[in-house]
């Protein structure tokens, strides 16, 4: 089995309606170039300031996944609405939220970030996401008419331990939507993506923000599709923009067929993959 997936790279701000614009613009460039599966980046309805993040959240039936399930439908696609910022009613902190959308618009997926940014790099980056944000706890793996996809968000590429589980729970492809900071993404993007790849024999598809951001930083973009043996198939310039990669499952069934490892995995009883 092959089709084209999508990862779409962007620059959102904290005009939301522009946002959306500018987001499903991009998602009916990528089905027109015939993709199946497109994938949004984290934050890719509102970005703005820490202090606006409140009023900016929605519950999964607001506006935004109420659009992009409308677009989906439309296009008939699997459409990864990379991550809003899900409102968690009554609490002092929300959930960083990806959603996959079936091609008749219905919710196929909710994967609440769990790994959350808390990082200082002097004189470069200070972030605490957790002063916003709770953890989820749950590890989504999904079955869909294109092979189970894994979702992720950023942060979480750094644990391997989470794609493992992904694996195990039957993942073919696995999604990383992200904003990953200028200096950690120069040093860590391509390998991280790249390795999650190879170890788990998967296809990876990572859309990202790119360029200077609200929070006086800036993100690395270079959204990425990656195959299971580790090569990179597509990659974004430093734009906005959509770049494009076929997915192909019975050259990844061979990938796993003739290099066994996840067969040998012994430190758990795996789950044969798929």
């Amino acid at each position: 089995m092959t089709f084209l997936a999508a990862a779409i790279q962007m620059a959102a701000g904290a005009d939301k309606a522009a946002n959306l614009d500018r987001a499903e613009r991009l998602i009916r460039l990528a089905a027109a170039r015939g993709a199946n599966l497109v994938a949004l980046p984290e934050v890719f309805n509102w970005r703005g300031p820490r202090a606006d993040e409140p009023a900016a959240a929605e519950t999964l039936d607001g506006d935004t996944l109420a659009r992009m399930s409308a677009i989906a439908r439309e296009l008939s696609i699997h459409l990864l609405a990379g991550s809003i910022t899900e409102l968690a009613d009554g609490r002092r902190r929300n959930f960083n939220t990806s959603v996959l959308l079936g091609p008749d618009g219905g919710r196929l997926a909710v994967y609440r970030k769990i790994h959350l940014f808390d990082v200082d790099l002097p004189g470069r980056v200070t972030i605490r996401e957790s002063d916003a944000k709770m953890p989820g706890a749950e590890v989504v793996c999904v079955p869909t008419a294109l092979g189970a996809i894994g979702l992720t968000v950023c942060y979480d590429l750094r644990f391997p331990e989470l794609y493992r589980e992904l694996v195990f729970a039957g993942a073919r492809i696995v999604t990383v939507p992200s904003a990953f900071t200028f200096p950690t993404g120069e040093a860590h993007w391509e390998p991280l993506l790249r390795a999650r790849a190879i170890e788990n024999q998967v296809y990876v598809i990572a859309p990202a923000q790119f360029g200077p951001n609200v929070h006086g930083f800036s993100d690395y973009g270079n959204s990425m599709i990656i195959d299971p043996w580790g090569r990179v198939l597509a990659r974004a310039a430093d734009q906005e923009g959509v770049v494009v990669a076929t997915i192909d499952l019975d050259y990844q069934a061979r990938v796993r067929r003739e290099l066994p490892a996840l067969a040998h995995a012994r430190l758990r009883a795996p789950r044969r993959p798929q």
